[in-house]
């Protein structure tokens, strides 16, 4: 009923339990960027069909693999390897399709991100994902921190995925965010954002994607961001309550965000 879709890039940590959590699918695909380790290896013994591609950019890469895999089934499920659907949700899925009309391109679900073995429930930015996809009628854009784009209509689903940023240590997470950072600097200086974002559209959109992009357009032209964002994330959105976890999240993500602030004064003054 649902085909699966992982992709990889030395995934060996992480990898047997995403599998684990999809065994219920007889149609996995591991798309693979060319590891080193025992991903592949991991994939093959769990009975996963391997796909390699040199990885380019997040969008082109995840286009790539919706287009170039042949599912068996109309349904797909789009993971990464530190992503664990619940039994719940898994069951839901399952479900769901079975009763989707045809003008229901997509499914959006909500994921609960974990650091230190603690829920980010309040911390966590960016909930809302569009994971289960008739992969024909969807596209991604954006090269990095890519969005997922469907032509037609989306439902919400009820039971949550697990995601787990911080698998591979918190060395991985900075390491990770520091390439993240360069790409989104190169974007902003070369203006390949949105060029006219809307504070209407921003707040008041229906649809979250759109709202998030209008939104991060904006936040890119305040003056101190990587502070405006901290707050907003302590106090507003209230990762204080989620603990220790919550306020070393928010401040790795106003850090990040001020990665991106250097790099991008950095190449708009020609190098360091």
């Amino acid at each position: 009923m649902i085909s699966v879709l992982i992709l990889t890039k030395n995934e060996q940590r992480d990898l047997p339990e995403c599998l684990k959590s999809v065994a219920w699918s007889d149609d996995v695909h591991v798309f693979d960027s060319y590891s080193t380790d025992d991903t592949v290896a991991i994939a093959k013994a769990a009975g996963a069909t391997v796909t390699q591609r040199v990885f380019d950019n997040y969008a082109t890469h995840r286009n790539a693999a919706m287009t170039e895999v042949k599912f068996k089934y109309p349904w797909l499920f789009l993971l990464d390897a530190d992503e664990r659907p619940t039994p719940e949700l898994s069951r839901e899925m399952q479900q769901v399709v079975l009763g989707a009309g045809e003008d229901v391109s997509g499914f959006r679900l909500r994921r609960r991100d974990f650091l230190f073995g603690t829920w980010l429930k309040h911390a966590q930015i960016s909930p809302f994902y569009i994971k289960l996809v008739r992969p024909e009628r969807a596209r991604y854009t954006r090269a990095i921190n890519e969005v997922l784009e469907v032509d037609g209509q989306i439902m919400d689903l009820g039971y949550p995925l697990d995601h787990y940023p911080f698998s591979k240590g918190i060395a991985h997470w900075v390491a990770k965010h520091n390439t993240y950072s360069t790409m989104e600097a190169e974007l902003i200086y070369r203006q390949q954002g949105l060029r006219n974002p809307s504070w209407k559209t921003a707040l008041r959109d229906p649809d979250f994607h759109t709202r998030r992009l209008h939104q991060k357009a904006l936040f890119y032209r305040l003056p101190g961001r990587p502070l405006i964002k901290w707050v907003y994330m302590m106090f507003y959105r209230g990762a204080v309550l989620d603990g220790a976890a919550g306020v070393a999240y928010a401040t790795l993500q106003s850090f990040y965000e001020y990665m991106i602030v250097l790099k991008t004064r950095e190449l708009e003054r020609g190098g360091a």
